[in-house]
């Protein structure tokens, strides 16, 4: 989507009686504080963060998983965190774990352990066989990097590990031509599903996955030629996975994004939204797609900051362009968001809890009349 300096902030479009209820939590990449805000862009609940933020959700238990930037990461490109904290409702922190190789996302398990993802040394024998890419664009000293997975306990004891480069052939699996060498698979989404496997994301090689956690090989892959270079595989209650496909470097078309529902025991879309016009809809990093219990879907535009829930028909009845911005190195000022979700009034994480707008009153006057 075209970016504006004037367009209007907060939100912009609301159908009371077809959106579903709820709030939405807001967490602008490198910001100092996650936002809870209701359909009408009101800030109810929020939590100051003691680091520049990269994404952050809400447990169960009302606690906050927030994945903060440490000052010294040990990569230095797209995604990096490197401190995963758990805040409680009211900010104070009862768990951290610190990693200068964690990026993008991390998954709170059904056991009460979290699955991490990490950047991970390619061994100079495999990386050199790895097909696609901008010859000559490794990392310094000529490393490549994948991905590794890691569970580890409350107390930080790993527990479960899996590295990307261990399973994929590097020339079936080959790299977008268009990217550059420093990474091969670039995962960028973990989910448990609700048998206990994962669905994991890998943006430079088109490919989501279904990973089985006892055996550490793929059950189920797609998305090549369908999918370019696409974020945040989620399960739905009939067992197929929402994406959002990004578009970026798509072969054949003009780069546009859409939401993408795919079956997995068929590899058929069997859902998909695009605007219209199609260019008007486009996120060429970041984003992220949710379900809503409704049958709507909220995305989330992250380059641009901008939050829609659109219908099944692919009619838009909520519309929120984040009002947060934050000063993000080699960008600029920004509002983007990795990913956005909605909670229902009646979500574990909010019951007893009443929205307190008088407690946020500086970040609602930061934004206006809503």
């Amino acid at each position: 989507m075209g970016y504006s300096p004037f367009r209007p902030l907060g939100v912009t479009h609301h159908h009371p009686g077809r959106s579903y209820a709820g709030f939405t939590l807001v967490t602008t990449i490198d910001g100092d504080v996650a936002c809870l805000v209701d359909l009408r862009g009101r800030v109810v609940h929020h939590w100051r963060l003691p680091l520049p933020a990269f994404y952050a959700y809400l447990l169960d238990d009302g606690h906050l998983l927030a994945a903060l930037k440490i000052p010294r990461p040990a990569v230095r490109f797209g995604g990096m965190y490197g401190l995963l904290a758990e805040l409680d409702w009211d900010g104070e922190l009862v768990w951290q774990y610190e990693d200068p190789a964690l990026h993008h996302d991390m998954a709170r398990l059904r056991n009460g352990n979290t699955m991490l993802l990490r950047w991970a040394q390619i061994p100079p024998e495999i990386h050199h066989r790895v097909a696609g890419g901008q010859p000559g664009t490794e990392d310094e000293g000529g490393v490549m990097w994948g991905d590794e997975l890691l569970e580890v306990t409350p107390a930080g004891q790993a527990v479960w590990h899996w590295k990307s480069y261990e399973v994929f052939d590097p020339q079936r699996d080959a790299m977008c031509p268009l990217e550059y060498r420093y990474e091969w698979s670039h995962c960028n989404a973990v989910e448990e599903l609700s048998d206990g496997n994962l669905a994991v994301s890998f943006r430079r090689i088109d490919t989501i996955a279904i990973l089985e956690r006892a055996s550490g090989r793929f059950r189920w892959q797609w998305g090549r030629g369908e999918l370019s270079h696409q974020h945040d595989p989620t399960e739905l209650p009939n067992g197929n996975l929402l994406v959002f496909d990004n578009g970026v470097h798509r072969v054949g078309a003009y780069e546009r994004s859409r939401l993408v529902e795919v079956d997995p025991r068929t590899d058929q879309i069997v859902w998909q939204y695009l605007a219209q016009p199609e260019s008007s809809f486009y996120s060429r990093n970041i984003s992220g797609a949710q379900r809503l219990p409704n049958g709507n879907t909220l995305a989330c535009e992250g380059d641009c900051g901008r939050l829609f829930e659109v219908t099944a028909a692919g009619e838009i009845v909520w519309e929120y362009h984040n009002p947060f911005f934050a000063d993000s190195p080699g960008i600029g000022r920004a509002n983007r968001l990795f990913r956005a979700h909605r909670y229902g009034p009646d979500h574990p994480a909010l019951r007893g809890r009443t929205p307190n707008t008088a407690a946020c009153e500086w970040l609602n006057r930061a934004v206006g009349p809503q």
